[in-house]
């Protein structure tokens, strides 16, 4: 084997491994992302659909892989493959009241009550 060959054959490998490396795998990664995305979807998310629809889904039937989507009161139903993304998910925990919703504000007084109050102390 002369040297010509064994660089044309190296090169191959070289070029090989860097197909692998910059195509192969990053889309490999992104299709996992996506899987793990459809298989953690829930009753209640906010979802876009791949022709930008928005909705909510109502109900997942994974036996079918289809999902139905409330938009605006008209229910829709998808192949799961169909989700583009998931906008905003459901909480796992029941409401929760936070400290500022319990905090009272004090009223701001009208324009019209404090000049009534300003014309009461000049006279």
């Amino acid at each position: 084997m002369n040297s010509s060959a064994v660089s044309t054959i190296l090169m191959f490998v070289v070029l090989i491994g860097l197909m692998y490396f910059m195509m192969i795998r990053p889309q490999k990664k992104q299709q996992q992302k996506r899987q793990d995305m459809l298989s953690n979807m829930k009753k209640g998310d906010e979802v876009i659909t791949l022709g930008r629809l928005h909705g909510v889904i109502d109900t997942i039937n994974t036996e079918d892989h289809t999902i139905t989507l409330d938009c605006d009161g008209i229910f829709l139903t998808f192949e799961q493959s169909a989700i583009a993304q998931i906008v905003s998910q459901t909480p796992k925990s029941t409401t929760t009241v936070s400290k500022e919703s319990a905090v009272e504000k004090p009223v701001e007084k009208s324009v019209d009550e404090k000049s009534d109050k300003e014309d009461k102390n000049n006279d």
